[in-house]
Formats: structure tokens, C-alpha cells, sequence
């Protein structure tokens, strides 16, 4: 069992864990052992998630989020297995933390005077600056 906040917590059953074999540096050892962790957490199916931190979910996740509603997790930064179950799941804990959190909703203000006319000033005199670059006359 995954302990998420107070209220969600993932139970065994919704966690599906794969160990494949891992690229990068090892020697010969690497060729033996599976340390690779692909972390399965069924998202959709799970009881404990409340409907809209689904669908937050769904959009952190992005690439990561399957078309039957799982969200997938691959960690091979260690060359040690457990080390690597412990990643994954911390990744898909921060995860779904980062979902229950409900997202401020933006207030649309309008911009001041002050700033107004300090953005036209501004305009005014980057004008006046490229006007300066044309050809110049030889009036002699």
C-alpha cells in the first residue's frame, strides 16, 4: 500500500511492477540482471482517486498515460533494483500528489494607466531611435 495524503491511498492491487533489463554501464553484469522498473498504476480503475484528480492526472501525465487510463512509469537511474521500485514509486506518489492540488483560478485584470503610457513612451523613443538609422545625406 502507497500512502498518498490523509485521504488517497493506492492499494497493491492497482500497482503492477516489471523489471527489464537496463542500458548503459554494468560490465557483464548488466547482460544478467533486470534492475529496469516499469511502474503500471491503473489510474482509471482506481477507487481512491476522486474524479476530477483523474483528470488532472490524466494531463500531468501526458505521454506516460495509456489508452486504457494507466499511467506508466519507467526509472533505470540506479543499477539496483530496489532502488529503482523506490524511484518509482516516489515518482508516481509526487505525481499523483501534484494532481489532488487544485489549480488557482486565474483573475484577468486590466493593465494600469501608468503602465499604459510607460509602454507607449517606450514605443515612442524605440521609434525615434530606428528613424535615426536611415541613409544619410552628404549636404555639404
Amino acid at each position: 500500500m502507497l500512502r498518498i495524503t490523509s485521504q488517497i491511498t493506492i492499494e497493491d492491487w492497482e500497482l503492477t511492477e516489471q523489471f527489464t533489463r537496463s542500458g548503459g554501464p554494468g560490465g557483464q553484469n548488466v547482460n544478467k540482471v533486470s534492475t529496469a522498473v516499469g511502474l503500471r498504476f491503473e489510474a482509471e480503475r482506481s477507487p481512491n482517486l476522486p474524479e476530477p484528480v483523474k483528470r488532472r492526472l490524466k494531463r500531468l501525465a501526458g505521454r506516460r498515460w495509456t489508452k486504457d487510463g494507466a499511467v506508466l512509469i519507467q526509472v533505470e537511474e540506479t543499477r539496483s533494483q530496489a532502488r529503482n521500485r523506490e524511484i518509482a514509486r516516489e515518482r508516481l506518489a509526487e505525481l499523483v500528489k501534484k494532481a489532488c492540488e487544485k489549480p488557482k483560478r486565474r483573475i484577468p485584470t486590466r493593465p494600469s494607466l501608468g503602465s499604459k503610457k510607460r509602454r507607449l513612451k517606450a514605443k515612442k523613443e524605440r521609434g525615434e531611435v530606428k528613424a535615426l538609422r536611415g541613409r544619410v545625406d552628404r549636404e555639404e
